[in-house]
C-alpha cells in the first residue's frame, strides 16, 4: 500500500497484503481495473471508528469540481471574482446536457456503471463486495433556478462524486454498492412541478403526467419534458421507478437556504425531515373598466381584490406560525388606464405540521371568498372605498407535499459523521448534539422527500452566507462545502458498515 493509505488506516491497513484476508471474496470490482498496481483495498467491515473518521475529502478538488461544472450555464454576475457569478442552468437545456455529460464521463472514469431512466435521472454505481443488494446512494440535482447560484443542488452532486474519488484514492471496499444520483428538474422552474422526477421514481407522480409537463421558460414554449429529454439524448430506456432502480438508502447534502446555521455559528445541520407544503393557483375575476371614467364604487378591481387576498394569507399564516407566499402574479388586460378584470396568482403554504397547512388553507379559502364579495374581514379593506360590484375567486391545487420524517438510522449516521469531523462527542439529549451541529427540519422541499417514501433517507445542511439561496449571490465557503462533503462521505460509509452488520 502507499504511505497515504498506511497513514489513513494505520498498521491494520498496512498488514493487509493479500485479498484472501477479505471476509467477502468476490470478483474484482470494476474500479480496481484502472491501475496495474497490485494494491489491496480495505473493507469497510474491517474499518475501526478511527479508520472511518480518517476518511477526508480533498477540499481544493471539491471546489474545482463545483466551479468547473458551473462554466455550463453561467448566470448574473454579483462580484468581481472569476467565480462570483450565479447560475441559469434550466432543466433539459443545452447547458444541462453539458453538465449531464460531465456526470456520465466522470463517474464512468471512476469505475461506475451508469444508467439513465425514463425521466432522465442519472444513476452511477460503484461496485461493492456484495452486489446482489441495492446501492446506498448520495446525490441531489444539477439544474438551477433562472437566477440561481452555484451551490443549490450542485454541491450535493459534486460532493457525492468527490466521495467516489476518496473511496478510490483510499482503496475502500464497501460491503455493498455505493451510488451517486442526479435527479432531473428538481427545481420545477422550467417544468412547473418541483421534484417531479424523484416523484415519478417513488410512484407518486405518473410518468405520463411528468412527460407532458410543458416548459414555461421562455413564455409560450411548446416543449415538453419528454420532447426535451429526447432532444438532448437523455430519455433513458430504464423505467423510472423504485422497482427498476432500487435504493438501500439516500443521503443528500445541501446548503441550508436559510440563516440559522450561520447565525448560530454551527457547522452542520442534521436534517430530521422536511416541512409540509401545498401550492395553489388562485384566479380572481372582476371586470375590465376605464380607470378615469369608473369610480371606486363601481369597480370590480381584480388586482385590488387579489392584493387583499395576498395580505390576508400573510395574516392567517402568521396567526398559525406558518408561512404563506406569492411568487407568480399575472393579470389582464395589462394596460395603464384599464382596471384589471382578471388576475391569477400563486400561493405557497408551509408548516412543519400537515394539520397547520390544512388549517391555513381552510381559513384562506374562507377569507378569499369573503373579500371577493366585498366583506371587510381581518380589517384588510379598512380605508378602502366600498364597491357595489364584486369579484369571483377560484382555487386550483397544484402540488401537495406532506411533512416528511427521515429514517433514524440515516440521521444517526449523519450525526456520528458530524461529531467525528468536528471532534466532539455530542449527545442527543434534548436535541443537543453539541455546538458543532443542530437537528433541523428543512423549510424547502428536496428530492429526499420522495426518496424517503421508498428507502431510509436523511439530509445534511451546511451554512450559506446570509441564508441567501435562489439568488446569484448564493454562497457557501470552501470550508463549509468540505465540511458537508466530509459528513456525506462519513454517513454513507457508516451506513454501509451498518448494513454489513445486520
Amino acid at each position: 500500500m502507499s504511505s497515504t493509505v498506511t497513514r489513513a488506516f494505520g498498521a491494520h491497513a498496512a498488514l493487509r497484503t493479500t485479498r484472501q484476508t477479505l471476509h467477502h471474496p468476490v470478483q474484482l470490482p470494476a474500479w480496481r481495473t484502472f491501475t496495474s498496481s497490485p494494491r489491496v483495498g480495505i473493507a469497510v467491515a474491517e474499518m475501526t471508528a478511527k479508520d472511518l473518521a480518517s476518511l477526508r475529502v480533498n477540499q481544493d478538488r471539491l471546489m474545482k469540481g463545483i466551479h468547473d461544472t458551473c462554466e455550463w450555464g453561467k448566470g448574473e454576475r454579483y462580484g468581481e471574482a472569476e467565480t462570483e457569478t450565479g447560475m441559469s442552468r434550466l432543466s433539459l437545456s443545452d447547458t444541462d446536457k453539458q453538465a449531464r455529460d460531465w456526470f456520465h464521463e466522470t463517474t464512468t472514469a471512476l469505475g461506475c456503471k451508469v444508467h439513465v431512466d425514463a425521466m432522465g435521472n442519472q444513476f452511477a454505481v460503484r461496485p461493492g463486495l456484495n452486489n446482489d443488494k441495492p446501492p446506498t446512494y448520495a446525490g441531489s440535482h444539477l439544474d438551477t433556478q433562472p437566477t440561481g447560484g452555484r451551490y443549490d443542488g450542485i454541491l450535493g452532486v459534486t460532493a457525492a462524486v468527490e466521495m467516489l474519488k476518496v473511496l478510490n484514492d483510499n482503496w475502500v471496499e464497501t460491503a455493498y454498492p455505493v451510488g451517486v444520483v442526479n435527479w432531473t428538474n428538481e427545481e420545477g422552474a422550467r417544468f412547473p412541478m418541483s421534484m417531479v422526477s424523484s416523484g415519478v421514481w417513488s410512484g407518486d407522480i405518473p410518468v405520463e403526467k411528468a412527460h407532458n409537463l410543458k416548459s414555461v421558460i421562455p413564455a409560450n414554449d411548446t416543449a415538453t419534458m419528454k420532447s426535451e429529454l429526447e432532444r438532448i439524448g437523455y430519455l433513458g430506456s430504464t423505467p423510472c421507478s423504485w422497482e427498476s432502480t432500487p435504493m438501500a438508502a439516500h443521503f443528500e447534502l445541501h446548503i441550508e437556504q436559510g440563516p440559522i446555521l450561520e447565525a448560530e455559528q454551527r457547522r452542520i445541520g442534521v436534517v430530521e425531515g422536511v416541512q409540509s407544503y401545498k401550492w395553489f393557483t388562485v384566479t380572481v375575476k372582476g371586470r375590465d373598466s376605464h380607470t378615469g371614467a369608473t369610480s371606486f364604487q363601481h369597480r370590480a378591481d381584480a388586482l385590488l381584490t387579489a392584493s387583499q387576498m395576498i395580505l390576508a394569507s400573510h395574516k392567517i399564516a402568521s396567526k398559525h406560525g406558518a408561512l404563506a407566499s406569492t411568487g407568480i402574479l399575472n393579470l389582464r388586460p395589462g394596460s395603464t388606464n384599464t382596471v384589471p378584470g382578471w388576475v391569477q396568482f400563486s400561493l405557497d403554504i408551509r408548516s412543519p405540521v400537515d394539520e397547520t397547512v390544512n388549517k391555513v388553507e381552510e381559513e384562506c379559502k374562507a377569507a378569499f371568498s369573503a373579500l371577493a364579495s366585498g366583506d371587510n374581514i381581518l380589517d384588510i379593506m379598512t380605508g378602502c372605498t366600498p364597491s357595489s360590484r364584486h369579484c369571483s375567486v377560484d382555487w386550483r391545487t397544484d402540488f401537495v407535499s406532506p411533512a416528511t420524517h427521515f429514517h433514524n438510522d440515516c440521521i444517526t449516521c449523519v450525526q456520528q459523521a458530524g461529531a467525528d469531523l468536528c471532534g466532539e462527542e455530542g449527545g442527543v439529549k434534548d436535541k443537543d448534539i453539541g455546538a458543532w451541529g443542530k437537528f433541523m427540519t428543512s423549510g424547502a422541499g428536496h428530492d429526499s422527500v420522495y426518496a424517503n417514501k421508498r428507502c431510509p433517507t436523511s439530509m445534511i445542511f451546511v451554512p450559506c452566507r446570509d441564508g441567501v439561496s435562489h439568488n446569484p449571490a448564493e454562497y457557501s465557503s470552501p470550508e463549509a462545502c468540505a465540511d458537508g462533503a466530509n459528513v456525506l462521505l462519513g454517513a454513507v460509509v457508516r451506513y454501509d458498515k451498518l448494513r454489513g452488520e445486520r
